[in-house]
């Protein structure tokens, strides 16, 4: 990561393949999750060779998966705007805001958009036809950043606007995130208001109990996963550990992680909800781990770059693109699947399907990145940017 320009008030960062690599992963298994509702590899010729509970986990991960987002997300603004401004007591509102309205809306406009023709045309998979529910409320509700609520008081949405509930948790964090950093300038105090809400996950699970949508898509649980990847970037850029403990740190975020994906059922007899607090606090160590592989700033003693591993390129070229694959892959589901059922729908095949709808998601994704997304961030970037080195910062 290059150091930063405090006087310019900007810095370029530097891509981190690791964490890429999860990223790509998360939004894969959101696509196989999508596609598994409809398509279940469990019931295929898959099942035949390979375990059904890894099949179970590939296609039933999903919701984990946005969490492993949260937890990103947290870490990657947090590192971004200490490495931009030197401390979180030091950001400026302005440029905050204006570097999550240029990469957040303009997919946003544009997802909203196509939902409403698609709605209005009558197409199959798209209107919104729920009692309670209109084509204003859900506009309303996406860019009001409280589509979340709107499905817990209402139901589910048609599958295209469902995926912008995380959204909606997401900003409304960092609405709030650069003021309480402002507020609370002590970084041990804001350190420790960031473990109480991160360790509060489970009790917010736990509290939920008569509405199972605003169970899964509540505020502060999601507010709580993001709060674990703050404190992992506060960690990251407090210490710099030898490579004996990165790789302790990373070996125990990737055993959790990879218990929590393959072994939910019976860690749930144990865990109940606290699996989705063991599910992000081993996110947290995974990806600062990451970190500290990649920055070698300080000591010849500090761990090596993670080699980059033979094959994956496709993966962390899906983490690259994943919010673009977020807001879009259902579009690639829906085709997919109505091509699947003109086929015959045969559930022994079903897996073929995979392949094919992957590599979609991750084309429409690369489409709407390269003419859409990009370019409006530059725009909006040198339109409002105070300094035109902000409008040629990395995504």
């Amino acid at each position: 990561m290059s150091p930063p320009n405090l006087a310019a008030g900007a810095v370029r960062e530097a891509r981190n393949p690791g964490i890429d690599l999860l990223r790509g992963l998360s939004i894969l298994l959101v696509v196989l999750h999508h596609l598994g509702l409809r398509i279940p590899l469990k019931t295929g010729a898959l099942a035949d060779v390979l375990p059904r509970r890894l099949l179970v986990a590939l296609n039933y991960n999903g919701y984990e998966a946005v969490f492993v987002f949260f937890v990103i997300s947290g870490f990657l603004i947090t590192s971004n705007a200490l490495a931009r401004w030197g401390s979180l007591a030091s950001i400026d509102l302005r440029a905050f805001y204006l570097r999550r309205g240029a990469r957040i809306l303009p997919c946003l406009a544009l997802l909203v958009g196509v939902l409403a023709m698609l709605h209005l045309a009558g197409v199959e998979n798209y209107v919104i036809q729920r009692e309670g529910q209109s084509l204003g409320g859900a506009a309303l509700a996406a860019f009001g950043l409280h589509l979340n609520w709107y499905e817990g008081v209402t139901g589910y949405l048609p599958g295209s606007w469902d995926v912008l509930w995380s959204l909606s948790i997401e900003e409304v964090f960092y609405l709030g995130f650069p003021l309480v950093c402002l507020l609370v300038r002590d970084r041990r105090v804001l350190a420790l208001l960031l473990l109480g809400l991160a360790l509060s996950l489970p009790f917010w699970l736990a509290a939920i109990v008569d509405n199972e949508i605003w169970k899964e898509k509540a505020y502060l649980p999601g507010m709580a996963a993001i709060a674990a990847g703050v404190l992992a970037a506060l960690a990251a850029d407090r210490w710099r550990p030898r490579a004996a403990i990165v790789w302790s740190v990373g070996a125990i975020g990737a055993a959790g992680l990879a218990s929590t994906m393959l072994a939910m059922p019976w860690l749930w007899k144990w865990l109940k909800d606290g699996v989705m607090l063991l599910l992000t606090l081993s996110a947290a160590c995974l990806v600062v781990a990451m970190h500290w592989r990649a920055d070698r700033r300080d000591s010849p003693a500090a761990p090596r770059p993670l080699p980059g591993l033979p094959g994956m390129g496709w993966l962390r070229s899906m983490g690259r693109l994943s919010y673009e694959i977020y807001l879009s892959h259902m579009f690639v589901v829906f085709a997919v699947v109505t091509a699947y059922k003109a086929a015959g729908a045969d559930v022994r095949s079903g897996w073929l399907w995979y392949l094919p709808a992957v590599a979609l998601c991750w084309g429409l994704g690369w489409l709407v990145a390269r003419f859409w997304s990009l370019p409006c961030e530059r725009a909006l970037k040198q339109r409002f940017g105070r300094a035109p080195a902000l409008a040629a910062e990395a995504a």
